[in-house]
């Protein structure tokens, strides 16, 4: 029968994995928290603007944006379970019961676990919309619900899996050195799940990369090419480009480090770079909300609108360039063109 050591502290399991427990604040700490809370309240403010936007906006009452807002929650969800852990770190730690510090790991793999979810959920609508000639998708709002609710769903069996469970509790040969508590081979599961999910990322919006510049070639051919065609594939382009790079660089490194991790690699000193990785996954929380919103003309409209309240309260708000966008659409479907949104 397997002896487990619910009744034991969180530095005995410290002290199993050989991993270091300060009982004071070193500069190093305190860089560290101070950097984590300044990134954790500009992805706070950034994804509740983005969020607000959404709901004031009735031109963004669309699945992609529904989506959008989704992301942002999940972004938004993201910055308060780092800020968590930012309270609960360094010294702090070993006074954590058990308890305590599951749900700080739990706060972070749901939250992390539900952005990622979200951005595979707006690259296959983006492939949809892409390749069917659609600005927006014709996803009803029940499908859209339904799907977002099934995102936080596999957000939050992930992230309480560990909780209630798949731990290391009563095996502690089998406790990962980054996550004490944790079982190597959850790690591992992890790991391999978002790796796969990122793999899928990168061949859809590889698939939409090709495809636009197909498209590009062979519309340039023809003498009645709409410029406003033109600069849309361009940004879709550049969009798609900087959202892969965004994400391969933000996450891959700790995914790498957690299979690392969670197959026992001996020699690979994962506690190193253990906290530069997480953080470098949250910064892409805060990454997407300018990729994803701010290079929309009328998600940018709405953030003047939002921020500088007081100025426009005793007049109208009249959307130039949503009009003008508006009717640049209408020029390009009389003229047979298909446009898509170029910030997605």
């Amino acid at each position: 029968m397997k002896h487990c050591f619910y009744n034991e502290t969180v530095g005995f399991f410290y002290n199993n994995s050989r991993k270091e427990l300060t009982t004071y604040w070193r500069t190093k700490d305190v860089l560290v928290v101070a950097l984590g809370l300044t990134v954790s309240v500009i992805v706070l403010l950034t994804n509740l603007l983005v969020i607000t936007a959404i709901v004031i906006n009735r031109r963004f009452h669309y699945p992609i944006y529904y989506l959008l807002g989704n992301l942002a929650a999940a972004d938004l969800f993201a910055g308060v379970a780092y800020m968590f852990l930012m309270f609960h770190t360094g010294p702090r730690t070993a006074e954590l019961s058990l308890k305590t510090w599951f749900i700080r790991q739990s706060l972070l793999d749901t939250s992390l676990t539900a952005s990622v979810v979200n951005l595979l959920a707006i690259a296959v609508e983006r492939h949809q919309t892409v390749f069917t000639m659609q600005l927006h998708s014709k996803m009803s709002n029940q499908r859209v619900t339904i799907l977002i609710f099934c995102i936080w769903v596999t957000a939050l069996l992930l992230g309480l899996i560990p909780s209630y469970g798949w731990h290391c509790l009563c095996a502690l040969e089998k406790c990962s050195r980054m996550a004490p508590l944790y079982s190597r081979s959850y790690l591992t599961f992890w790991a391999v799940s978002n790796l796969v999910i990122f793999l899928i990322m990168v061949v859809v919006y590889t698939h939409i990369f090709i495809y636009v510049k197909r498209k590009m070639t062979r519309m340039s051919k023809h003498t009645s090419f709409h410029p406003r065609y033109k600069e849309t594939m361009i940004s879709l382009v550049k969009t798609v480009t900087i959202i892969l790079s965004a994400f391969v660089i933000c996450w891959t490194p700790g995914q790498v480090v957690l299979l690392l991790d969670g197959l026992g690699c001996k020699s690979c000193n994962v506690l190193a770079v253990e906290k530069y990785v997480l953080l470098l996954a949250e910064i892409n929380s805060l990454i997407n909300a300018i990729v994803y919103s701010y290079r929309d003309n009328e998600m940018r409209s709405t953030f003047r609108r939002i921020l500088c309240f007081v100025c426009y309260r005793n007049s109208r708000y009249t959307p130039t360039v949503v009009k003008l966008n508006t009717t640049d659409r209408r020029t390009l479907s009389q003229n047979g063109h298909f446009t898509v949104d170029s910030s997605i």
